[in-house]
């Protein structure tokens, strides 16, 4: 199946979107591919299907990537996320992509959003995910769009990119902020259940309105960063970009406990950052930490002022932040963990919210390799530092680990990675002993062309697709 959107950008980097929807059904495998991978990598990233310059990466039309792996083989299948705006498009083929507010005067007709951001599974339900919507509900293994997902009509608004789910409970731990009105102060916290019940629910307001992309959980708390990428329903109105930089804001990081939900809900001030992505986080005592990739500012957002913005390090870097549990608040501490620049962490999901001993992200790596040229593992307990460097030039994206059978040790399975080769203008999903990373690929599932630079994904495992068919 081939689809061509018209207008579309040179290709000077892989951030280009493609233009056409294809299956594969075999990729040349180069190495070993491990037998026991069955099961279903899905990544998701933003390809509008009308490309402009001028619009923010952020927003472009979700596209969901499927690499199908089964006794040492695989295939490929990739689908946009056929929302109500991509539908509009495709008939009035123009594009209708607004960013991240309408142009003044107009209203935004569509009400399930981009889904661009995020791919999980959760309750025998594939989910594409953004933050400003809810949930978009995908069918495998042909991977069509079946609309949007409100839990029994129990949620409507905002749903987080980056829900965290307890690996003992199988619960959903999921919040929205700017709700119910846009860039406002609201937030909403609740959890939906194993069996896609929402069992919890309530709101809260924020100390000053940001963009909140992430959330952290433990045992027992739940931890939502607000940080000073801040926003303005007043300069969303004078068409200037509702989301800016404003390091006159502390930030202020919101912890509360499970149990006892947002009544319990207390702040801790820190010095201005941002965090897009946080690893872990987990609770010893009266102490709670949380991990993550921070940045001294937001990047690829303006100033408040729009004057240009101080030196900063470009990149994020492995930071921990402690909060002292007997305290009402207060201060929180920071100390970095790892200088090595780079984003998208993972862990072995099975230890959410508890200790854990590794972690991975994507590296940068000096002007040779280059931005995302390599994947990191990080040794906690150790305090050691593996690093595997991809060949000059290409690039990868975000790794997703996966065990090598049900009950295996922390780490001892797979990352899978979806690589460009800049030299050759394509992509390969790439296989990596998680705890061997240095070593380099055991396999390489070979594309014929590019998958473009995208956010987030996950694994399906055979047996969870055979439950959900049974």
């Amino acid at each position: 199946m081939t689809m061509t959107a018209e207008h579309a950008l040179p290709v000077s980097d892989n951030l280009a979107p493609i233009d056409f929807e294809t299956d594969l059904p075999a990729l040349r495998i180069h190495g070993n591919m491990p037998k026991s991978l069955n099961g279903v990598l899905v990544r998701n990233g933003p390809n509008p299907l009308f490309p402009s310059p001028d619009a923010h990466w952020f927003s472009g039309d979700g596209m969901l990537h499927a690499f199908s792996l089964a006794n040492g083989t695989a295939s490929y299948r990739n689908r946009w996320v056929r929302t109500q705006r991509w539908e509009a498009q495709r008939v009035r083929n123009q594009s209708l992509d607004f960013g991240f507010a309408p142009p003044q005067g107009q209203s935004d007709e569509f009400n399930d959003g981009a889904a661009n951001t995020n791919v999980i599974w959760h309750g025998g339900r594939l989910l594409a995910l953004e933050e400003a919507h809810l949930p978009v509900e995908i069918a495998l293994p042909l991977l069509q769009t079946q609309g949007q997902q409100n839990f029994g009509k129990r949620l409507t608004g905002c749903f987080t990119a980056h829900p965290k789910k307890d690996p003992a409970t199988g619960d959903l731990h999921f919040f929205g902020y700017g709700t119910p009105q846009p860039f406002s102060t609201g937030m909403v916290y609740g959890v939906v259940n194993a069996s896609n019940e929402v069992v919890h629910l309530e709101t809260f307001q924020a100390p000053y309105a940001s963009m909140v992309h992430d959330m952290a959980i433990t045992q027992n708390y739940v931890v939502i960063p607000i940080m000073p990428l801040t926003a303005s329903m007043d300069r969303a109105g004078k068409g200037e970009p509702p989301f800016a930089w404003d390091a006159s804001f502390p930030n202020q990081i919101g912890v509360f406990r499970r149990d006892l939900g947002v009544k319990s809900l207390r702040w801790y001030k820190g010095p201005a950052s941002y965090v897009f992505h946080f690893m872990n986080a987990w609770e010893e005592g009266m102490h709670l930490y949380v991990d993550g990739m921070q940045f001294q500012q937001a990047p690829l957002f303006p100033n408040v002022d729009r004057a240009a913005p101080p030196p900063a390090k470009p990149s994020a870097s492995l930071c921990r932040w402690h909060f002292d549990l007997e305290a009402d608040g207060g201060s929180y501490g920071q100390t970095c963990v790892d200088d090595f620049p780079g984003e998208f962490p993972r862990i072995d999901d099975r230890y959410t919210g508890r200790v854990y001993r590794h972690g991975w992200f994507t590296g940068h790596a000096g002007h040779e390799h280059g931005k995302f040229g390599c994947i990191v593992h990080f040794d906690h307990r150790r305090r050691k530092r593996a690093v595997y460097h991809l060949p000059p030039g290409d690039s990868s994206s975000e790794v997703v680990f996966v065990p090598r059978y049900d009950r295996a040790d922390e780490g001892d399975g797979w990352l899978l990675a979806v690589v460009f080769r800049a030299g050759q203008g394509r992509s390969d999903l790439m296989v990596l002993d998680a705890l061997e990373v240095e070593s380099g690929p055991v396999a390489l599932a070979e594309l014929p062309h590019r998958v473009p630079d995208g956010f987030h994904g996950s694994w399906i495992d055979a047996a969870d697709l055979s439950r959900v068919a049974a």
